[in-house]
């Protein structure tokens, strides 16, 4: 209205942790369908600008949510120690906790699809499976109905966002 304009930047990508169970099914030797439910606990950080004036804020939220991921999993054959594999499926979250942040809003739910490859390493009491995963969410995620917010104000940093989809890659290790 005023003729300012804000954009939104995420300065910085903070490490979180997550910590779950491995559900499996085998079919054979070589293919597998896994449910892994997941708690993840991580923080995300805004920046907001205007662009002539240079004015900011900042804002940063928490974001803890419970996630079950379903795979499909194709190991290829055991190298004296060392087993790769492929994985493929999709998953389906959702947000715990309150949102207390005024200028932002998630929604609660997100789904999406996950691609990821892995090597099992045979120990002496434990399997170690590190993972590469990269997530790809289809919800856009900008909660747009703010009918709560009193200060119109807040506004201009909710619409500096155009819409927000999840894009992750995880570098996970299973111990199983």
């Amino acid at each position: 209205g005023n003729g300012e304009t804000w954009f939104g930047v995420i300065p910085s990508y903070r490490p979180g942790i997550s910590v779950g169970i491995i559900g499996d099914r085998y079919f054979n030797e070589y293919f597998n369908i896994r449910a892994l439910p997941t708690l993840h606990f991580g923080e995300k950080e805004f920046d907001f600008r205007e662009q002539d004036t240079g004015e900011e804020y900042r804002t940063s939220l928490r974001s803890n949510y419970l996630s079950l991921p379903i795979h499909l999993k194709f190991s290829g054959g055991r190298i004296n120690n060392f087993r790769p594999y492929l994985l493929a499926g999709g998953y389906t979250s959702m947000s715990i906790g309150k949102d207390r942040d005024e200028a932002l809003r998630f929604k609660k739910m997100d789904f999406g699809l996950e691609f990821g490859i892995g090597c099992n390493f045979y120990l002496p009491l434990f399997k170690l499976c590190p993972e590469l995963k990269f997530s790809f969410g289809l919800v856009d995620l900008i909660d747009k109905d703010r009918s709560d917010l009193t200060d119109l104000d807040m506004l201009r940093y909710r619409d500096a966002v155009s819409s927000g989809k999840t894009r992750m890659i995880s570098l996970v290790f299973n111990f199983e």
